[in-house]
């Protein structure tokens, strides 16, 4: 073996130039050529390579040489495909298609009856045509002279004997008798008259004749000679009137392959069969209408055991994606293209579905578009991450802003199938800047699937910018008035609950979920049950491995370095909720210096204030003075005007990067609700509009910042409780005397429970004093609520 192909190399390198290689010797029965594998040089596609040596097989030269001559110049579908030739005067060469011998699997007994009816009838139309338009006779018609193509179609060659009756110097006549196992396959007539008697006959008779043994070979799986054609057993007995006729041994009388092919095709006929209807309306599927494409492609789907696969990926495939691109074939022809691209390797489909793939996209027909996003799962693991995220993302986008919602909420969908293709600079910029679009969707649908698109690629998402993200969106689905867009934030809450810090849980996310607890809907309050739970046992776990103080030891914080003192007040072991608030607040009065005032003053000018609080500036005409906070006059108001309000960071228009600030796009906490309310308008109003959002709450004018390093004022609510349980006189306590008044000082004020609030008091000129006596209950809760 290894002394022919260097041999056939050695040849080569001597003679013109042939850019295919050899490969292995196939296999063939009784025959001039010898075939090998072949690969073509420029493109390593495959290939198949007949080499006759004319030194071995001189005397039959004519017939290789015929065979040559034959093959350059017939072309038709079924005829075996030539590539490349060359003869020189020690070798001929035909570089043709990849091939394989039919008499492989007629040995083998390998093929169905509805396969081989599916063989005979291309051979037939192959014939068909040599012997009425070509005007010639084959002459050599046996399982050695026919081929199966990488489609699995059976091909024809063996073209070493065709002749034109035309023509006068025809090989046949002369030549038919060198050809291998002539006498076995030769008709009645030139057994008895010999090869010339053609002439005298119809010039299909020859043909037709060896058409009825091919037939009988190949539902026997083998021939011997003429006296076993009358055994009829293993053909169908729909075949069996057409093959007495095509063996009929009055040649003038014999029925032409034509006529066989004619007789098969009427109804109820022998080639009537649902494998061969296909294979002739696959070729002409995108002219035909919808109900006609959906027949054709429901008998593909009961026949597919039955074609061979690579039929399917040559033949079959090829048509269909010509009909979805151009025929108008709609989705349930692109669905019969996904189930053969499933049987495909990745380079065959990178060759033959990725192109078409990769312009279907492009086209802006939206049931093609629908058709493609609904198959996307089944073809993305073919498709190379590189062609995903440089060409068909940038085209799919364009669904995120289309006026079809479905076309919306299919590009949605898509999201989950085609982000693991896409790129952390995609991801977290251009494909979040969509998704917040949607998330603002007119249609409560397409906002619900967003929320859970989120949910699911959140850990797709980037490290620095994903909590913001994620509760930004979470908290506005949450005041979503759609119900289902509800629950879906809840359930992406617990699926995503371990990517958030337990600081953003207790301060952000808890707050926000809260309200779903009393909702109206059971299931969201069902859920929302689940989700806090699962917040609450997180933090609880966080928590646990907190110490239980951060402020330094009682004898780290005493100047004398020895034991600290006893508390007033609580005793240690006072666990109530009160007992730590009295603690501390006996701990400011140990620790205020000087003598205390017990007593009740006597005239008016006397000062309730504690000894531990400075005191008040004497207001002048030219320079006002702040009041401290502890002034037990001050009365703190309950208004909401009083409460700064919190401003949503400005949103912003794009995502640049990874870095990038989203709470403009998604709302935010404190952001303008995005399904009716605004956070400018009155508080009446925005609980109508939106029952999720925050109360809208205004600012304070800002005004001197007292800093008491944020300890409350319980010194002052001392005073005002003394205050309040004496008699009210007429005297104005020190500080408010009509000096003072009559300059109208702007005072700063500051409650003890909101420290950093203030508020300006422009003292007014006292006309008259009325007494007011509140009672003693009014003036201890409010007390303990501005104290608290």
């Amino acid at each position: 073996m290894d002394f022919l192909k260097s041999a056939v190399a050695s040849a080569i390198s001597k003679g013109p130039a042939f850019g295919y290689t050899f490969g292995d010797r196939v296999d063939i029965d009784e025959s001039i050529w010898t075939l090998y594998n072949g690969t073509k040089r420029e493109d390593g596609s495959k290939c198949s390579i007949f080499s006759f040596d004319v030194s071995a097989n001189k005397s039959r030269l004519p017939l290789a040489r015929n065979a040559l001559r034959k093959l350059r110049t017939l072309r038709h579908p079924g005829v075996v495909k030539v590539l490349d030739t060359v003869e020189t005067d020690a070798y001929i060469y035909i570089a043709t298609e990849r091939l394989s011998p039919l008499s492989w699997h007629v040995k083998r007994k390998s093929l169905t009856e509805e396969t081989m009816k599916w063989g005979l009838h291309n051979v037939a139309k192959t014939l068909k045509f040599v012997n009425t338009e070509a005007t010639s006779i084959h002459g050599c018609i046996r399982p050695a002279s026919i081929f199966f193509s990488e489609s699995g179609e059976w091909k024809l060659g063996g073209f070493d004997t065709l002749s034109s009756v035309k023509e006068d110097d025809s090989v046949l006549p002369t030549y038919g008798s060198l050809m291998p196992d002539a006498h076995r396959y030769m008709a009645p007539e030139i057994s008895k008259g010999g090869w010339e008697v053609i002439k005298q006959y119809p010039t299909h008779a020859i043909d037709s004749y060896n058409f009825g043994t091919l037939i009988f070979e190949v539902f026997n799986g083998s021939y011997q000679g003429s006296d076993q054609l009358g055994q009829m057993k293993s053909i169908p007995p729909t075949l069996q009137q057409a093959y007495k006729r095509l063996l009929n041994p009055n040649p003038k009388s014999r029925m032409s392959v034509g006529q066989f092919l004619d007789q098969g095709k009427r109804i109820g006929g022998f080639f009537q069969t649902p494998l061969i209807q296909v294979t002739e309306d696959i070729e002409s599927i995108g002219l035909k209408s919808e109900d006609e494409r959906n027949e054709v492609l429901g008998k593909l789907d009961a026949v597919a055991d039955d074609f061979p696969a690579d039929f399917f990926k040559m033949k079959v495939l090829p048509e269909l994606l010509k009909s979805v691109e151009f025929g108008g074939g709609g989705a349930k022809v692109f669905s019969t293209v996904m189930q053969i691209g499933a049987k495909l390797s990745d380079e065959e489909y990178e060759t033959q579905i990725t192109p078409v793939v990769v312009r279907l996209f492009a086209n802006p027909d939206r049931a093609i578009r629908v058709c493609l996003l609904n198959n996307l799962p089944l073809m993305i693991d073919h498709l190379p991450q590189k062609i995903v995220n440089n060409q068909i993302f940038p085209q799919l986008v364009t669904g995120f802003t289309d006026v079809a919602p479905v076309v919306r909420e299919e590009t949605v969908k898509s999201v989950l199938v085609i982000v693991p293709k896409l790129s952390d600079r995609v991801v977290n910029g251009e494909l979040l800047r969509h998704l917040a679009k949607t998330a603002n969707d007119e249609q409560a649908g397409i906002r619900t699937n967003t929320t859970i698109c989120l949910g699911k690629i959140a850990r797709n998402l980037g490290a620095n910018n994903r909590a913001k993200v994620l509760s930004a969106a979470f908290a506005r689905s949450l005041r979503d008035p759609f119900v289902h867009a509800r629950n879906a934030a809840l359930m992406a809450l617990s699926a995503t609950a371990d990517l958030f810090s337990e600081d953003d849980c207790a301060s952000k996310l808890l707050p926000v979920m809260c309200p779903s607890l009393v909702d109206k809907e059971k299931m969201i309050r069902d859920q929302a049950q689940k989700t806090v739970d699962i917040y609450i046992a997180r933090i609880k776990k966080y928590t646990a491995t907190m110490p239980d103080t951060v402020l330094p030891s009682p004898s780290v914080a005493s100047p004398s370095g020895g034991n600290a003192a006893p508390r007033m007040g609580t005793p240690a072991n006072d666990n109530t909720w009160t007992g730590w608030a009295i603690s501390s607040f006996t701990n400011k009065l140990t620790a205020a210096s000087g003598q205390m005032q017990t007593g009740a003053a006597t005239n008016g000018s006397s000062d309730q204030r504690s000894q531990s609080v400075p005191p008040p500036a004497v207001p002048t005409a030219s320079k006002p003075t702040l009041a401290p906070s502890s002034r037990p006059g001050m009365a703190l108001t309950k208004s909401a005007a009083d409460i700064p309000t919190i401003v949503s960071p400005h949103p912003v228009d794009a995502f640049h990067d990874a870095e990038e600030d989203f709470d403009g796009d998604w709302g935010g906490f404190g952001d303008d609700d995005a399904f009716g309310g605004s956070s400018s308008t009155g508080k009446k109003q925005e609980e109508e509009d939106d029952p999720w959002g925050a109360p809208n709450v205004s600012t304070a004018p800002a005004t001197t910042n007292f800093d008491d390093k944020g300890e409350p004022d319980f010194a002052g609510w001392l005073a005002a409780q003394n205050q309040a349980k004496k008699p009210a006189t007429k005297t104005l306590p020190k500080g408010l005397g009509k000096a003072g008044a009559a300059t109208k000082t702007p005072v700063v004020a500051r409650t003890p429970s909101a420290p950093n609030v203030k508020r300006v008091v422009v003292a007014q000129p006292k006309k008259e004093v009325k007494k007011v006596e509140p009672t003693k209950n009014e003036d201890e809760d409010e007390g303990w609520g501005d104290a608290w």
